[in-house]
């Protein structure tokens, strides 16, 4: 992967509250970190010899908008044109659950259409991902 050519950018619900906003970019970054392994960067050393675990070698910015646009904008992401892209979606029907196994069983009985997303990350060519954001705002 060349991660010159790459960008990853979350894109969060601007009217959620601070701490679904955290919790919202916290899980979509973890499922990032599994699915795309290679971004994250080797364990590094300090000074002193203590050992810090590897980070993401690039920024992801935290982009806003209202969730109507992220619906659109997930929509768009089912497309052909945009198969490329890592995509990972965080909705108001996952964050109700109390258990991953809750989550599958209401996952299998709903429709995408019926789905409100807190939160969407997107990863992939830069071009494709900045076609997608490139207007958006950053959450301040």
């Amino acid at each position: 992967m060349n991660l010159e050519n790459e960008k990853c950018v979350m894109i969060i619900d601007e009217n959620l509250p601070l701490g679904l906003i955290a919790n919202t970019s916290a899980v979509m970054g973890i499922t990032l970190g599994k699915k795309m392994p290679d971004i994250v960067g080797r364990d590094v050393t300090d000074k002193t010899g203590h050992c810090h675990l590897g980070i993401i070698e690039f920024p992801v910015p935290i982009l806003k908008e209202n969730k109507k646009n992220i619906k659109k904008i997930r929509e768009k992401l089912y497309e052909k044109d945009f198969s490329d892209l890592t995509v990972v979606d965080f909705s108001d029907l996952a964050q109700s659950c109390k258990t991953y196994n809750e989550f599958i069983r209401r996952m299998k009985k709903t429709e995408e259409v019926n789905l409100n997303y807190l939160g969407i990350a997107i990863c992939g060519e830069k071009r494709q991902v900045n076609k997608l954001t490139g207007n958006l705002p950053l959450l301040k």
